[in-house]
């Protein structure tokens, strides 16, 4: 009879090559944030708040491989208290005035920096603590007026729908521009990205959104191809930007907690910047 530890080391995800690493990872991150999305608004909440936290920790974690004392504790800490507060008003649990609490909170930081004596530029490190906020928390919690943002109830659609166009973008740009890329996109910044990448990820999104809109009805079909545009264009300089973060510390990837892909902030950084334009988008119109 064989060893459950030897038949358990033969499905290491590290056995596998980096491209079925990103594979079987993906498989399974997409497998428990949608199952999770779909199954109830409080198990998002719990996903994306877990999310929000190492992604955020990564943040400080990077900066702080540049020289930079940001508070990394305290500065996650509000990040989730943002991402909770923004859940619960628009679960209509708490009155919108209690976004007011936001500001004395985030006051701490200088409470907290004046009495660190062994910060030698602490000003730096408060200007980090609050670029980590609004980098990487407010994209979070700007995602839960996205899903609320129809009729004020939670629709899962939303959330779903924008990720599935986000990682069609995504796995279309890697493929076509493994298989066809020759014109570099930002060869300063990311030299493996091309036009041609691009342009196949953008055919795949737009494919992928034109299937959502069939059955995904919270939203009309010219809002799924308006939310399109805006993962293509903004995920895509989501992904340069935190490219040119990495770059600048001379590192490769944020972190290596999930196999093929790095860390969280390699995974979601194309979300960072698109959740802004999709809230702001879905709310005005």
């Amino acid at each position: 009879m064989r060893s459950p530890f030897k038949l358990r080391s033969r499905f290491n995800i590290n056995n596998y090559s980096n491209l079925g690493q990103r594979v079987i990872t993906a498989l399974i991150g997409a497998t428990v944030i949608v199952f999770g999305s779909v199954y109830s608004e409080w198990s998002y909440f719990l996903i994306f708040g877990t999310i929000l936290a190492f992604s955020q920790m990564e943040f400080y974690k990077l900066s702080g491989l540049d020289g930079m004392l940001p508070l990394k504790s305290f500065g996650t800490l509000l990040g989730v208290i943002i991402f909770c507060l923004s859940f619960l008003i628009e679960m209509q649990h708490l009155q919108d005035k209690y976004y007011f609490l936001i500001f004395p909170l985030s006051s701490l930081v200088f409470f907290i920096k004046l009495y660190r004596k062994s910060d030698k530029k602490p000003f730096t490190g408060v200007a980090f603590t609050f670029l980590g906020i609004f980098y990487v928390a407010v994209p979070f919690a700007l995602l839960n007026l996205a899903a609320f943002s129809v009729d004020g109830t939670f629709h899962y659609e939303v959330i779903v729908g924008a990720l599935f166009i986000l990682w069609a973008s995504d796995t279309g740009a890697y493929f076509a521009g493994t298989k066809f890329g020759k014109t570099k996109l930002f060869e300063r910044v990311s030299p493996k990205k091309s036009w041609e990448g691009f342009l196949g990820g953008a055919i795949l999104a737009y494919t992928v959104a034109y299937v959502l809109s069939k059955y995904f009805t919270a939203l009309p079909e010219w809002q799924w191809f308006c939310i399109t545009t805006i993962v293509i264009i903004a995920g895509t300089y989501g992904d340069l930007i935190e490219s040119l973060f990495k770059r600048s510390i001379e590192i490769k990837d944020s972190g290596r907690i999930l196999p093929g892909h790095g860390g969280f902030m390699d995974r979601f950084d194309g979300l960072l910047l698109s959740a802004p334009f999709i809230a702001a988008f879905l709310k005005i119109f």
